[in-house]
């Protein structure tokens, strides 16, 4: 399971687009967002956490790697 925090993540709308770029690199990717901690964490076979931690920055999301 890797782990995001996402500062700029704060409301239903965000989080479906934080989602929508984790769907981007890995459509089969399970992915559950804390809007309150502004956390997001996914689980993937398909990506390691430097394509997505890139994926969201490249998208806009000010993206920190969480220890797991």
């Amino acid at each position: 399971m890797l782990r995001f925090k996402i500062p700029n993540m704060a409301c239903g709308g965000c989080a479906k687009g934080v989602t929508a770029t984790v769907r981007e690199v890995d459509p089969n990717a399970v992915v559950q967002v804390d809007l309150e901690q502004r956390e997001v964490a996914v689980e993937t076979k398909a990506a390691d956490a430097d394509t997505l931690d890139r994926a969201l920055r490249d998208a806009g999301w000010k993206s920190e790697r969480l220890a797991a």
